[in-house]
């Protein structure tokens, strides 16, 4: 990290002991809820990570801390700490915090207003302490003003600007340029930059490395691994997650007592309630959640054979002794005898049963929430999970056998995409690497028949269909339906309503029932993704084109399509920032440079 340019996060140590507080926390939207009950503390200098499938609430947990969005009940206060004022929140999502109209300059400039206004005090309150050196107040108010200059490193603005563009990649941004007419990886980037120029206290990031290279998020990591304020994030980024979190709180629902989620109203996945708390990295918590989640579905499963022997027990007609047995004498006394002990041990065999049974019932846990399970990328030539992944040799057509699918020569597009050369064949997997800027999309949308090239030539294999997975989520509305067009809806609309009558949405494992029915804009970005996906996959293509696509998705799904990459039986290109995935990559590698500039 020493060749890194140096930033100084200008706090100070009075939020050595700002904490971050959320309690008891519910969130609903109309009649669905959201988050149900979250409860966790995060001190200042921790670092902790949310984590959970698409659609658990992750980015509405953000929103609410920052203020964003009022909670259905709980509280969120930022306490502790030396502060002149309210404690400041700085929040990265999805939407830029500057206006479309204002230029690069205007962003970094409104980025470090404060620090230029306590420049500003500073050197107004000297001049009036020059006039009158021993009057209290302005002793007192330049005082003031130099702890507020110091606080906030006023006088380095500029430098750590310049160290903040170089190191998320934007030192050769024309500052003059409108921020409507950069990319979404630069618009992206500038927001992080803006966000960080700021030096909230408590600092809050959704998905912070989505749209950062290896370098960019080595230095990410080094900003907020020396915040001093209190730190919440949500990432899908894996390696990240491992480096950058002191602690986890996966939204995912867990072990509660059946009684207690009914009584919190989420008895359904997604809802938050029953939230774990883990301390250490992202790796030893897999470990640690697959064997909690074998404990849970053990204790379910036990309870409930429990549950039905005492509800037999409590139902049966029981009796001590035989049903045939008689006492030695028949007389009156002693058959009343005989029959008010077999009374009263039965009832106390009962009354027992049934105070157990009662117990059990109130704390048994909830079933063990189902959890989707990719179905793969080759179901869509079967139906059905392929036990055995086979070649694509099997069924391509011989004109994707005699030669390569996919071949470049000096390919390039003036400004984007250095000349490149490649030679793809039937069933080989690609990994796209390198910097941002190094056009990692452009060459995927080159290959994908949406651009063209500026010189040289990029040939695909005659009758080789092509599938692409954007990294920006795009469903079509081909029946104009709006707001209304549901998951279900917009899957048979891209397929064809014959092709999704034989292979239902629900085929793939993508998207829980529920959400088929449910508009799509009211699914989260990953949803959105998942159901992207299941549409490319309806009809597995040739060739298939993965644009950044662990970007939106959870956790457990990337980890379920990385697994299903090397047994497709077309080809594949993935172009992927996403480190977690290129240390285990065991295709072949192509690293593109960026475009010099002129």
């Amino acid at each position: 990290m020493s060749a890194l340019p140096p930033f100084v996060v200008p706090t100070t140590s009075s939020t050595a002991s700002l904490h971050l507080r959320v309690d008891s926390l519910s969130v609903s939207f109309a009649a669905r809820r959201v988050l149900t009950d979250i409860s966790f503390t995060v001190a200042a200098g921790d670092r902790l990570g949310l984590i959970a499938e698409n659609g658990s609430g992750k980015s509405t947990l953000l929103r609410a801390a920052a203020g964003l969005i009022e909670p259905d009940h709980g509280i969120i206060e930022i306490a502790g700490g030396d502060m002149h004022g309210a404690a400041t929140i700085g929040l990265l999502h999805q939407t830029s915090p500057f206006a479309a109209t204002d230029t690069v300059d205007d962003a970094l400039e409104a980025a470090i207003a404060r620090a230029r206004h306590a420049v500003a005090e500073v050197d107004r309150a000297a001049a009036a302490l020059a006039t009158a050196p021993f009057d209290a107040a302005v002793v007192e108010a330049y005082s003031l003003a130099l702890d507020e200059a110091e606080r906030l490193d006023a006088w380095t603005a500029d430098s750590r600007t310049s160290s903040m563009l170089s190191g998320l990649g934007l030192a050769d941004l024309d500052r003059t340029r409108p921020t409507d007419e950069l990319s979404g990886g630069q618009l992206a980037r500038l927001s992080l930059a803006w966000l960080l120029l700021r030096a909230p206290d408590v600092l809050l990031l959704d998905e912070p490395t989505n749209h950062l290279d290896a370098a960019a998020t080595e230095y990410l990591l080094r900003v907020i691994t020396h915040w001093r304020g209190p730190v919440l994030f949500a990432s899908h980024d894996r390696a990240f997650l491992d480096a950058a979190a002191t602690s986890l709180v996966d939204l995912d629902p867990a072990p509660l007592p059946q009684q207690l989620a009914e009584e919190r109203g989420a008895p359904g996945a997604g809802s938050g309630a029953g939230i774990t708390k883990f301390t250490g990295s992202y790796s030893a918590y897999l470990a640690a959640r697959t064997q909690a989640r074998a404990r849970w579905e053990r204790q379910y499963r036990d309870e409930q054979l429990e549950l039905k022997r005492l509800r037999a027990g409590v139902g049966a007609n029981q009796q001590v002794g035989h049903a045939e047995w008689r006492p030695r004498t028949e007389t009156r006394a002693a058959q009343k005898f005989y029959a008010d002990r077999n009374a009263r041990v039965v009832a106390r065999r009962v009354n027992d049963a049934r105070s157990r049974l009662e117990t059990l019932e109130a704390s048994q846990l909830r079933a063990p929430v189902t959890e989707l399970t990719f179905a793969g990328l080759n179901v869509g030539r079967s139906g059905k999970p392929s036990e055995r992944p086979e070649s694509l040799h099997a069924e391509a057509p011989p004109a994707l056998l005699s030669g390569p699918i996919v071949e470049l020569s000096r390919a390039a597009v003036d400004g984007r995409l250095v000349p490149v050369d490649l030679s793809l064949h039937a069933g080989e997997k690609l990994l796209l690497t390198g910097p941002n800027g190094a056009g990692k999309s452009t060459l995927v949308a080159l290959i994908a028949g949406e651009l063209q090239p500026s010189s040289g030539g990029c040939i695909t294999a005659p009758g080789l269909s092509i599938g692409l997975l954007s990294q920006r989520v795009r469903i079509a509305d081909p029946q104009g339906r709006g707001a209304a067009l549901t998951a279900q809806q917009a899957y048979s609309d891209a397929v064809g309503w014959e092709q999704a009558e034989a292979l239902p949405l629900s085929t793939f494992g993508l998207l829980q029932a529920e959400l088929e029915l449910r508009p799509v804009n009211q699914l989260s970005l990953g949803q959105q993704q998942r159901l992207s996906l299941a549409i490319v996959l309806a009809s597995p293509p040739d060739l298939l084109l993965l644009d950044e696509p662990t970007n939106h998705l959870s956790l457990t799904l990337a980890t379920e399509l990385e697994h299903a990459l090397e047994g497709y039986r077309g080809a594949v290109i993935v172009a992927s920032h996403d480190r977690w995935l290129q240390d285990r990559w065991r295709g072949i590698r192509l690293s593109l440079t960026p475009v010099s500039p002129k």
